[in-house]
This record gives structure tokens, sequence and C-alpha cells, in this order.
């Protein structure tokens, strides 16, 4: 039940903070999410309010076995927070929220909100009635109302976004639950894919992330098979748009007319999440994944033909019900032949409500652990190799904000090469600014990073930079009154794979 602080000074702007789990599309979905309640005049909660704010969304994921446990574990947290603040409001949202609907306000009663993939669009509105009805909104669309790209945003990097071209996947991995909560594929225009790019390039914006569930599924919806090369030889001709990324695909798409667009596509950059769950064919088919292990490393070699240094990743699930050690040898097979930068690997979890939490042969956990240490330490090993063949290379980096933890006591910067590397380089005696792009050499490699310690070469100042410091300098200067200008700390397009990888689904 909703309790409304009837005290509170009319016309004082409600602090709000949401908090986001899962993969790249929740991330996207949050950034419109901040936008929208921006947009409806809250104002964003410093980062030490620790649930304090006025409004605390929840946007949720729902592959993971425990992920209902964490969620109403997070909501527990905020039960007393919530008793002893008369007019806070908590809202839950997401593929969690879309998957249980009613039952989030029976186990947490105090939750204000409910509202599902397809309609959070409607949050302020859902928000407003709570407060004004005072009880509980469950609003769960069955398809979707909106893209999200065309909602009120609120980016966190003034020099890198997301740009979602489809929402929905028409796959049916067993595995994977997203498709029963976001829905079919469905594509945007193309016109208003590019419209959205140039606007961002024109607010200052040098590299953007083309996402989708399955991204290179894209044409499907609109009948065009080879839509997204299309796509992507479209973004090369944006003028003051100097890089173009996307995710994730699926092999199954991965067509020789996308490799000839990325190979010939000057922003297009040379590097790849593909990926790849299995290397087993019979465990590919229970997964019903719609390629095997030969097609896979089939495109993993056309692609090194096309783009020779590109920097390839992926993902892989161990312990997939009714795996063996053939089977999973026949993983560690392609780890091998392919050659991955990174692979962000996990061990096989039940995904309430998907085919395989039923099927017969669920791996003991002891197997799982000791197969997924052996694929880490085999991972490791090639990521760190593959890493020392680029020292002594020269590369451009599109300097970084927060990617560097030990940066302030190293004295270094952080940025990412072309393909995705993360590189810690030596801090210029000039101002460098984050959108900028520094020319250095690659003198030393780690596993998952790389150290350019000489001096840097070239600074280049950028239209994105210029826009990072319009946005620093509004941070610092604004006033506590009305909308703040200040970076959230949700939704940030971390140059890709993200960090805990995707939902497993792609």
């Amino acid at each position: 039940m909703t309790s409304i602080d009837r005290s509170q000074t009319v016309g004082a702007p409600r602090t709000y903070e949401v908090r986001t789990y899962g993969c790249q599309m929740n991330v996207h979905d949050s950034e419109r999410l901040s936008g929208l309640l921006e947009d409806a005049g809250y104002v964003r909660a410093p980062e030490s309010a620790d649930g304090d704010a006025d409004v605390v969304v929840f946007n949720t994921c729902a592959v993971r076995e425990n992920a209902d446990n964490k969620l109403y574990g997070n909501l527990g947290h905020l039960a007393p927070k919530k008793a002893s603040r008369p007019g806070m409001q908590i809202a839950v949202g997401g593929c969690l929220a879309q998957k249980d609907r009613d039952t989030i306000v029976k186990r947490a009663p105090w939750v204000d909100v409910v509202f599902g993939t397809h309609n959070i669009g409607k949050l302020p509105v859902l928000l407003e009635r709570a407060r004004v009805q005072e009880e509980a909104q469950v609003e769960i669309a069955e398809s979707l109302e909106a893209f999200p790209s065309t909602l009120p945003t609120r980016r966190e990097s003034a020099y890198a976004a997301w740009v979602s071209i489809s929402v929905g996947c028409n796959n049916t991995c067993t595995f994977c639950i997203v498709p029963a909560l976001r829905g079919k594929e469905k594509d945007r225009r193309p016109g208003d894919i590019l419209a959205e790019v140039e606007a961002l390039v024109a607010e200052g914006v040098s590299e953007i992330t083309l996402l989708g569930q399955n991204v290179n599924a894209y044409g499907s919806d609109i009948g065009d098979r080879e839509a997204f090369s299309k796509l992507l030889r479209a973004c090369g001709t944006i003028d003051g748009l100097e890089r173009v990324r996307f995710t994730s695909p699926h092999p199954r798409d991965f067509t020789d007319d996308v490799i000839a667009a990325m190979a010939e596509t000057p922003n297009v950059m040379p590097q790849l999440h593909m990926p790849l769950q299995s290397g087993s064919d019979p465990v590919l088919k229970a997964m019903r994944r719609s390629y095997r292990q030969e097609r896979y490393l089939g495109i993993i070699e056309k692609v090194r033909a096309a783009i020779p240094h590109a920097a390839i990743t992926t993902d892989i699930i161990v312990g997939f019900p009714g795996e063996t050690e053939a089977d999973f040898e026949q993983t560690l097979h392609v780890v091998r032949e392919a050659r991955f930068a990174q692979a962000f690997t996990f061990q096989y979890s039940k995904r309430p409500g998907t085919p395989a939490a039923e099927m017969d042969g669920q791996i003991p956990k002891k197997v799982v652990q000791e197969r997924y240490e052996r694929l880490v330490a085999l991972q490791e090993e090639i990521s760190w190799e593959e890493n020392k063949k680029q020292v002594g290379r020269t590369v451009e980096l599109m300097v970084a904000e927060g990617e560097g933890r030990k940066d302030g006591s190293t004295h270094r910067l952080s940025g990412r090469a072309p393909d995705n590397r993360l590189v810690h380089f030596t801090k210029p005696d000039q101002e460098v600014r984050p959108g900028d792009v520094v020319t250095v050499e690659i003198t030393y490699a780690a596993p998952h990073h790389l150290l350019a310690e000489g001096a840097v070469r070239a600074v280049r100042r950028t239209r994105a930079g210029d826009a990072w410091e319009k946005r620093h300098t509004a941070e610092q200067t604004a006033k506590p009154t009305g909308v703040l200008l200040g970076l959230p700390k949700i939704g940030v397009p971390e140059p890709l794979p993200a960090a805990v990888g995707g939902c497993g689904c792609d």
C-alpha cells in the first residue's frame, strides 16, 4: 500500500534511483527510465543515497535461477526504509516483472508499481497513479508499446551511446526465457535508426553500439535479409561517427554480406562478440542452436581472413544438461581453434520456465565447477597469448571514463582500442578528456588489459571530448533545484562485450 507524505513541500523535486540487472537491453532500457523520470521532473539521487531516494526502480533480469531471490532480498532491505519515509515509492520492472506479475506485490506488498518489458514508457504515469489512488499499480503489456530508443533518455556517456535496432527474438533456445518475456522480433525502420544516430552525433557522440536481442537478424521483420549489412554501410556515411559496434549477433544469421560490410566500412570496428555457448554438436542440438561446430569455426575463419586484426569474444555455458566429458572436450577444442580474445563463461543454471530446466541429465555442481575451472584456465592462457601479440603495436585509443580502477594511484588514464581491448596509458602533460583520441604504443600485456607505458605520441581533441566537457561543467555548476544535469551511473554504454557478458541467450 502506498503512503503519501502530505507535508512534502509542493513543487519540491523528488529524487530517483534506478538499479539495473542483466543484459545490455536492460541497460539501454534503464537509460530510458532515467530519461522518463527526469522528463517528469524527478532528480537523480546522489550515489551515496543507498536506497534513500524518493523513488527506487528495479530493472530486473530473469535469466538466472536465483534472480527472484536477489530481487526480494533487495526489496526486503528497503521495506523498513519505506516504512519510515512516507511518500517513498518502489517500482519493479524488466524481465522478472514481466514473468512474475502479481507475484511481486503478493510477496512484497510494499511495492508500489510493477511494469513489464513492453511498457516502460508508462512508469511516471503509474507512479503518479499509485500516489493518488494509494494502492499498488500492476500493468504488464503483452506487446511492445514503443521502441525504447524513441523515449526520453538520460545517457551516462557524452561520447558513446546505445542505439536499439530491434527488440525481441525469434529463436527458441532451450536455456533462454527472453523470447517469452521480450516477445517476437520487431525491427525499427532503417530511416528511424539512422535519424537517431545522426541526432546523437550532432550532440557530440562519436561511438555507437547497435543493439538487439539478436542484432544481426535485423531485417527478418521487414523482409530484407541484407538489412543489417546495409545498416552497417549506412552508418559508414555519417560524418563525425568514428566508431560503430554491435551486439549480440547469432551465428545462424552471420552471413557473408555482414562480414564484407564490417571489412569495407572504415568506422565499423574490428571487433566481434559471437556467442558460442557450446562446441559440442549434440549439446548445440539440445540447446536448439541452429548451427554446429563446423559452421561456427567457418565464420571465425572468414572474419579473420577479411579482418586479420579482429578481436573475437564469446559466451560459453558449461554444464548444460546431458553434457558429457566428450562434449566438454569439444568446447575446449573450439576455444583452442578460435583463440578468443576473451570469453564470458557461465556455469549452467536453471532458468525457470525454460525447457532445459526440466531436462534429464542435470550435471552435478562439483562436475560443472571442475569443467568451468579448466575452461577458464585455458581461456586465460589464450587471452594472455593473444594480448602479448599486441606489444609493439601503435594504436588509437578513445579515452574512457571510469574504466581504470587504479588510474588515480598509477597516474594513468584508460581507453579502448578499435578492437575493444582495454589499454591503460601514461597520462600526458596536456589535458585529455573522455571522448578524445590518443595514439600510443603498447608496451606490456596482461590477460585482461594492455599497458602503454611510454609517452603518448599524439592527442586529438574531439567533438566527443567537447561534449563530455560541456556535460561535466554543467554537473559541477548545476544548483540542486529543478532537474539536475549530473551524470547518472546506470546504463553506461560499456565497450562490448560487457563485463558480465550478455544474458546468455544470443
